[in-house]
C-alpha cells in the first residue's frame, strides 16, 4: 500500500457491487479532470462542485453511458485531491467500461481503501475518522452506524486529543523541572504533579469505557451455546433468534456442526454459536462437530452453559459436571460463564430453582424455559450486564481492538508513571511512561503511524473507497 506512488491518478468504482439505478465512478489525483474532459468535451466549462447532465465516452469515440458529473477541485475533496465522480446508470458492465475508458486515458485502477489513504495523508481526516468510514459502511444496527456517524465527526479523535494535550502539558512541567534543577524546584513533591497524572488516568477510564462500548456496537459479543446432549442448546438458539435455525429432536447428536446467527438486544450487536452436544461419541463426524464446539467455546466472551432442570436436584452443584473440561478445567477459560436451566416447564419443584444464585467456576444461575420462552428476558439482561453494554447516548463512537490496545497501554503506561512518582520519587522515569502514553495514544489518531500499519488498516477498505 505505502510504496504505491501518490502522484498517479486513481480510478475505480465507488458503489457497492451488483445491479443498481445508478453507480458511481470515482476519479482523484492531478490529471483527474484532464482524464474526465476526454471522456466528456466540454468538461473544461464546468462550475466545480455542480453536476451537469453529460454522455460518456471511450477513446474510439463511442458512447458508453449518460448521466451525471460532478468535479471537486483539491483541496476541498474528499481526498483533498481533484476529484471527479461519474455518476451512471448501475450496471456492473456499464461501470467497467468506464473504469476502463479512464485508464486508457491515463488513470491507473485504485487499490482497496486508497481514496481513504489519500485523504488522511492529506489531513482530511485523521485515522479514527478514515476507519469510522468503514464502519459505518460494515454497521450492521443503527446504533453501530450511529457511533460510526459519530466517530467520522470526531467525537472519539476529540477525546484521544484531549488526554495528548494533557499528557504534553504535564511532560512540559516534569521535563523542564528535571533540565533544570538548579531552580530549586522539588517537583516531584508538588502535587500538582500527582494530582495531574490521577486526572489524567481518571479520563483515560471513561475514554476506555468508551471504547469497549464502541467495540462491542461494531464487533458484537460471541456467545456460546455448549452442553452436554438435549440440553436444550439448539431451542435457546431458536427463542433467542426467533426463527427454526437450528433443527431440534430428541435425538441425541443432532447438532453435529458449529451453527451462528447474529441478533441485536436494544440495539446490541450478539453473535449466538450453537455447538454440539458435548459427550464421549463414537461417530466420527460427531467427534469433529465436539471438537468444533471447544474450538469456539475457547474464543467465547460469554459461555451459556445450558442444562437441563430436571436433572438438577440430583447432580452436583459445580460447572464442570455440566460441561467437562478435561484436565484444565473451566477455569482456564477467559470467558465469562453462565449456568442455564433449561426446561423449568417440565420440572416438578420449581421452587428449588433460584434465579441468579452463585455457582463455583465464576458461574450464575438461571432458569429458561426455551420452549415457553419463560426467563428468557432476564437472560438477556444478563447477556447485556455481562457486555458492559449501555443504551446508545450521544457520546457513543466506533472503535475497534487496536484502539482498546493502544488506550490500555496508555493506561498501563501512566499507572505505572504514578508508581514510580509515589514510591520512588523518580522523576525521569516518570517522564518516559508520560512519553510512552502519548506516543501509545497518538498512534490511534494516526499522529505516530507506522507504515505497516496503515497498510494493514487501510488495505481492509473495500475498493472506491
Amino acid at each position: 500500500m505505502m510504496d504505491t506512488s501518490l502522484q498517479d491518478t486513481i480510478v475505480a468504482v465507488a458503489t457497492a457491487p451488483g445491479r443498481g439505478g445508478i453507480g458511481v465512478v470515482r476519479l482523484s489525483g492531478k490529471a483527474a479532470k484532464k482524464i474526465a474532459a476526454r471522456l466528456t468535451p466540454g468538461l473544461e466549462k464546468d462550475t466545480p462542485r455542480h453536476a451537469f447532465f453529460t454522455p460518456f465516452f471511450n477513446h474510439q469515440g463511442t458512447v458508453l453511458d449518460e448521466g451525471l458529473l460532478i468535479h471537486f477541485p483539491g483541496p476541498n475533496s474528499f481526498t483533498g485531491e481533484d476529484v471527479v465522480e461519474l455518476q451512471g446508470h448501475g450496471g456492473p458492465v456499464l461501470l467497467d467500461s468506464i473504469v476502463e475508458a479512464c485508464i486508457q486515458f491515463g488513470a491507473r485502477q485504485a487499490r482497496p481503501g486508497e481514496f481513504s489513504l489519500r485523504a488522511f495523508i492529506n489531513d482530511r481526516m485523521d485515522l479514527t475518522q478514515a476507519e469510522a468510514i468503514a464502519d459505518l459502511i460494515d454497521a450492521g444496527t443503527r446504533s453501530a452506524a450511529q457511533a460510526a456517524v459519530n466517530s467520522l465527526q470526531g467525537v472519539f479523535s476529540r477525546q484521544v486529543n484531549e488526554l495528548v494535550e494533557g499528557l504534553i502539558q504535564l511532560r512540559m512541567y516534569v521535563e523542564a523541572a528535571i533540565d533544570f534543577p538548579e531552580e530549586e524546584i522539588d517537583f516531584l513533591a508538588d502535587s500538582t504533579v500527582s494530582q495531574d497524572l490521577t486526572d489524567l488516568i481518571d479520563l483515560l477510564t471513561g475514554v476506555l469505557a468508551g471504547a469497549r462500548q464502541g467495540r462491542l456496537l461494531r464487533e458484537g459479543l460471541n456467545v456460546v451455546i455448549a452442553g452436554r446432549p438435549n440440553a436444550g442448546k439448539s431451542s435457546l438458539l431458536n427463542a433467542l433468534s426467533g426463527t427454526d435455525s437450528a433443527i431440534v429432536t430428541d435425538i441425541p447428536g443432532t447438532t453435529r456442526d458449529v451453527l451462528r446467527e447474529t441478533i441485536q438486544i436494544d440495539g446490541m450487536p450478539l453473535n449466538i454459536i450453537d455447538t454440539a452436544g458435548l459427550r464421549d461419541a463414537p461417530d466420527q463426524v460427531e467427534q469433529e462437530g465436539i471438537r468444533r464446539a471447544w474450538a469456539e467455546i475457547e474464543k467465547a466472551d460469554l459461555l451459556l452453559v445450558i442444562a437441563d432442570a430436571q436433572e438438577w436436584d440430583s447432580a452436583p452443584k459445580n460447572l464442570e459436571h455440566w460441561l467437562p473440561f478435561g484436565e484444565t478445567g473451566l477455569s482456564s477459560l477467559a470467558a465469562k460463564k453462565r449456568l442455564v436451566l433449561n426446561k423449568i416447564d417440565l420440572r416438578k419443584n420449581t421452587s428449588v430453582v433460584e434465579s441468579n444464585r452463585s455457582l463455583d467456576g465464576e458461574a450464575n444461575i438461571l432458569t429458561i424455559s426455551a420452549k415457553t420462552g419463560e426467563g428468557l428476558a432476564a437472560l438477556k439482561e444478563e447477556i447485556k450486564h455481562v457486555a458492559g453494554f449501555q443504551q446508545e447516548g450521544a457520546g457513543t463512537f466506533s472503535a475497534r481492538r487496536r484502539h482498546l490496545v493502544a488506550l490500555e497501554a496508555a493506561k498501563e503506561s501512566l499507572e505505572k508513571g504514578a508508581r514510580q512518582l509515589s514510591d520512588h520519587q523518580a522523576g525521569e522515569l516518570l517522564a518516559e511512561d508520560l512519553r510512552a502514553a502519548q506516543q501509545a495514544l497518538e498512534e490511534i489518531t494516526g499522529a505516530f503511524s507506522s507504515d505497516d500499519l496503515l497498510g494493514r488498516i487501510f488495505s481492509s477498505f473495500c475498493i472506491g473507497k
